[in-house]
């Protein structure tokens, strides 16, 4: 059995801009570990584009041209398990679009999506459905509840669909209900329920058939303020208590950074960016995604694992900070320490590289990524 790792231990070299906390991340990647992936992904609308030769050189300004729209332009990109993925972007990005090509509520153009390794594009409709049933769950603006029917038979409806009794169906949608705060409000119609009500009873929905896969296209957006940003404490509860696989869409950057482990940027049906949301903030890979970090606080996103350093056969002494921290966080803590490199360790206590202290507080303070 390996020796957990020391500070001291020789150092390890990290590609360009992987930290090692990074890298110990990106090692534990194995392909068994991506539950989608799709592969130069187009979906183009207009008559015959099934027939158009596309690669990653064509363009958007050449297929208006030509009468046709190009809402998803050569997508490849992978969510693991347990993995929560947000796309982002404007209004007519794309960002929907790629979802419904994901879980097959449209046919793509060219390329092909992955569920689990098998390629969704060439299931016949019986298998398509009983994948949906069996490992997807969805949620959309539209909270599409039945009006004729009590927040509890909302919740149920998806598990009679599947035949289910009624004793066992209601029994689970009870307990989705009373997970997603709902408990005692079982046999309110949705008229009797505040918005925010009425996208908790969609939420708990989409959870009865218990999904490994969960499809979110901007569940938050009707909502207001307040009640949004109960929703995301809610959503985060949730996440930490049910393990799932989640593409999540939104055209707001906070809710993004808030929620994701990590984010794809979407900008005319292409993906400028898909990385971690600290990646995004401190190295930006075209000045489109530029404009979207130029006035975050860098100090509530970054966090102390992305900026740790693998220490070049050194101890490094003293409490350690965790990597989950956000320079915010430790804002107190940069301030007074005496020390120029802090020990960064995981939850778990392992090791993970050192803090350079004047990096993370010039960081903190509005200093360039």
């Amino acid at each position: 059995m390996n020796s957990p790792a020391k500070f001291g231990d020789p150092v390890v070299t990290c590609p360009p801009g992987l930290s090692g906390w990074e890298l110990s991340r990106e090692s534990r990647v194995s392909e068994a570990d991506v539950v989608i992936s799709c592969h130069n992904v187009w979906k183009v609308f207009g008559k015959g584009a099934e027939k158009l030769r596309l690669t990653s050189a064509t363009t958007a300004e050449e297929l208006r041209s030509t009468g046709y729209i190009a809402a998803v332009r050569d997508v490849s990109l992978s969510v693991r398990r347990g993995e929560m993925l947000v796309v982002m972007g404007l209004s007519g990005s794309g960002k929907s679009t790629l979802v419904r090509c994901l879980a097959r509520l449209v046919d793509v153009t060219s390329g092909a999506v992955m569920v689990e390794g098998r390629d969704i594009g060439a299931m016949t409709e019986a298998e398509l459905i009983q994948l949906r049933r069996a490992k997807m769950g969805m949620v959309f603006q539209s909270f599409g509840l039945l009006p004729h029917r009590t927040a509890i038979e909302n919740v149920a409806f998806p598990l009679e669909m599947r035949g289910q009794d009624r004793a066992t169906r209601l029994a689970r949608a009870r307990a989705m209900m009373e997970l997603v705060g709902l408990k005692g409000r079982e046999d309110y119609f949705p008229r009797e329920l505040s918005g925010g009500q009425q996208q908790r009873v969609g939420i708990a929905r989409s959870l009865a058939v218990e999904p490994d896969i969960w499809f979110l296209d901007e569940p938050f957006s009707a909502l207001d303020p307040l009640i949004r940003r109960e929703m995301q404490d809610e959503f985060l509860r949730l996440k930490s208590m049910v393990a799932k696989t989640i593409v999540f869409i939104t055209h707001d950057f906070d809710e993004a950074l808030r929620l994701a482990d990590r984010i794809a940027i979407m900008k005319d049906g292409a993906v400028e960016q898909c990385d971690t949301p600290e990646r995004i903030v401190m190295a930006p890979a075209s000045e489109y995604v530029a404009k979207f970090t130029s006035a975050i606080d860098r100090g509530r996103v970054i966090r102390a694992g992305a900026l740790a350093e693998l220490p070049a056969g050194r101890m490094l002494e003293g409490p350690p900070v965790l990597a989950h921290q956000t320079l915010r966080e430790l804002a107190h803590q940069l301030v007074c320490d005496p020390r120029n490199l802090i020990p960064v360790v995981t939850g778990e206590g392992r090791p993970v590289g050192g803090l350079d202290k004047s990096r993370a507080v010039e960081l903190l303070f509005g200093g360039e990524a």
